[in-house]
């Protein structure tokens, strides 16, 4: 299953899980269209306070979905089948309860919920027409990608890449339909962002229910320390995943705070949606590599390991290089598709974006290291990358800069935050290599002198 040369794994791996992941992120990016032409800048706005909490439950799912696969593959890799298929059954009873939770909760609290996440008078009647729909569809999309991150782990991740991406076009379709011929409105996107992983979950339940793999549904032992042990192993992932809601919550409150109003709350949503296509396809690429990454750790082949990540680690920076190329020269004509005729939120968003991404070439970098030390079962310095990234660098920067260089230097605090988290990541990495060598001097040197003696 994990034979073959480095660039063969990758492209067997990472690129299917990016394709996936980067068509469901696209149907996010519909939706706003449809809004922005259809409905104008209070809609995009009010679709916009929705990000950080439907980026929440893809961090759920990503979670659990990570921590269940690195226990597999390795579990798997030792030929210890039976543990294997106890473990994705625990994950999928974990997110049962979680699942039921959300609705619960959210559709009781769902005021608050949308104030909280950055709502204004001014827009909260839309908000909260939005973000009901997402929060009672919710377990589908927390199951859609919980299923699909363990379809890959059982070795078919062009199954898991059909059924997002088969979920996303369904999405797109049913904009149209619903916003157009039906008239429904914002209620006609979110209705149509809530049913997209409906199709998803259709497409990828029959291989854990007709048994076409390791994988498959049987009487469960609920055993406590395997549910702790998943949720531990798949917290960087979480943090990974969560950031972009953390940093669009941190955002919407700045935007706010700092006086841009509306209209830098929906240019804020714009430039979100092209912050989570190149996230997406980092994030799509370091996951899809996480089987390979544990596999390889569960049969000690570091070697392999190793190969793996140099290799990975140039084309995600030379991808994150064109990446801010494109920005540079096309962003103004990607923001005009979302209301092409406001003139002055399309100048707003070209002029904010090339200061907002200028350091996002390191972005992917970061994320392939948080992927290759929670895959290794390296979790502190995974969990470390994930938090410098999110709730310590950026938070940081965006609650201190502005008060010695106004609200201005907002837009470039995420870069910075990627910068100073990227030169953490090489801390670790080659202060470990250099304990290594010394650790490997030093027992030379003891040897040598007990072969004198």
């Amino acid at each position: 299953m994990y034979d073959g040369k480095t660039r063969a794994l990758f492209v067997k791996y990472a690129i299917p899980q990016m394709i996936g992941l980067l068509f469901n992120s696209i149907y996010l990016i519909v939706d706003g269209i449809f809004i922005g032409n259809r409905l104008g800048r209070d809609a995009m706005a009010a679709a916009a306070v929705s990000v950080p909490f439907i980026e929440i439950l893809i961090a759920l799912s990503m979670a659990v979905a990570s921590g269940a696969g690195i226990m597999i593959s390795s579990q798997l890799g030792r030929k210890e089948n039976e543990e294997a298929v106890q473990t994705f059954n625990t994950a999928i009873l974990c997110f049962a309860v979680i699942g039921i939770s959300i609705i619960v909760m959210g559709n009781t609290f769902l005021h608050s919920l949308a104030e909280v996440l950055g709502s204004t008078p001014q827009i909260h009647d839309k908000a909260i027409c939005y973000l009901q729909y997402i929060v009672t569809f919710s377990p589908f999309l927390l199951f859609s990608f919980l299923l699909g991150g363990l379809v890959r782990n059982d070795g078919c991740p062009e199954l898991a890449m059909f059924a997002l991406a088969f979920g996303s076009i369904s999405n797109m379709a049913l904009d149209y339909v619903f916003m157009y011929p039906l008239n429904m409105g914002i209620s006609g996107a979110a209705l149509a962002t809530a049913i997209g992983p409906v199709f998803s979950v259709a497409i990828l339940l029959p291989h854990f229910l007709m048994k076409k793999g390791n994988l498959y549904f049987t009487k469960l032992k609920i055993q406590p320390h395997n549910i702790r042990r998943i949720f531990m192993l798949g917290f960087p992932s979480f943090i990974m995943e969560f950031t972009i809601g953390i940093i669009t919550f941190v955002y919407n409150f700045a935007i706010v705070k700092y006086g841009y109003g509306e209209i830098g709350l929906a240019a804020y949503l714009v430039i979100g949606y092209l912050m989570l296509i190149i996230l997406t396809i980092f994030l799509g690429m370091a996951e899809g590599l996480q089987p390979v990454f544990s596999y390889f750790a569960g049969i000690s082949e570091d070697g392999r390991n190793q190969d793996m990540r140099r290799f990975a680690t140039k084309i995600f920076l030379s991808i994150g290089l064109l990446c801010y190329l494109f920005i540079l020269f096309f962003s103004s004509y990607f923001f005009s598709i979302f209301n092409p005729e406001d003139t002055e939120l399309i100048a707003f968003m070209t002029s904010k974006s090339i200061a907002y991404f200028c350091g996002f070439f390191l972005a992917g970098y970061n994320i392939l290291m948080i992927s290759y030390w929670q895959s290794t079962q390296s979790t502190k310095k995974a969990l470390l990358i994930s938090l410098s990234r999110s709730f310590i660098f950026p938070p940081i920067l965006i609650l201190v800069l502005p008060v010695f260089l106004g609200g201005e230097v907002i837009w470039i605090c995420h870069s910075m935050g990627e910068g100073l988290t990227t030169c953490v990541g090489l801390i670790l990495l080659f202060g470990n290599k250099k304990g290594r060598k010394i650790q490997g001097r030093l027992g030379q040197s003891v040897c040598s002198n007990r072969n004198r003696n």
